[in-house]
């Protein structure tokens, strides 16, 4: 099985510029927890992403206004990515690698294409492998 048939392929971005507030209704309008932080509207290349954690620890928890801050301020960064191509195993293992529970897919010419999370890892992928993922991200860092 491959990235391309497990990813989920519409997925709200953002830019570095975009408000925290934006970010956060994005999540809430998307039913999701993370979203891709791109270069630019144009080039549509990740650079990082904003988790809801990353919300939670780097801004509310150190007291900082989360309505005074960007995307780019929170992000996590360097964004790491997979191809539609790739193999889930690939996929898993950079997972595990980097600790992170989604990976951003990107194509060919590196534009943001669509997202793996460990639910779509639950979904889809053998058992095993996701409770290997879910352990391997899991561990203190």
């Amino acid at each position: 099985m491959l990235v391309k048939d497990i990813m989920t392929e519409t997925l709200a971005c953002c830019t570095p510029e975009t408000s925290l507030q934006q970010v956060a209704r994005l999540m809430v309008e998307h039913d999701c927890g993370a979203i891709p932080v791109i270069d630019d509207q144009q080039n549509n290349r990740p650079i990082g992403i904003v988790t809801d954690r990353d919300i939670v620890c780097r801004v509310v928890a150190m007291g900082k206004n989360p309505l005074e801050m960007t995307a780019g301020e929170c992000m996590t960064s360097p964004a790491h990515c997979v191809h539609p191509e790739d193999s889930i195993d690939e996929c898993c293992n950079l997972m595990e690698l980097h600790q992170v529970r989604r990976a951003l897919v990107v194509d060919d010419q590196g534009c943001c294409c669509g997202i793996v999370a460990q639910a779509d890892l639950a979904r889809h992928a053998e058992a095993d492998k996701t409770a290997e993922v879910v352990c391997e991200v899991s561990q203190p860092a």
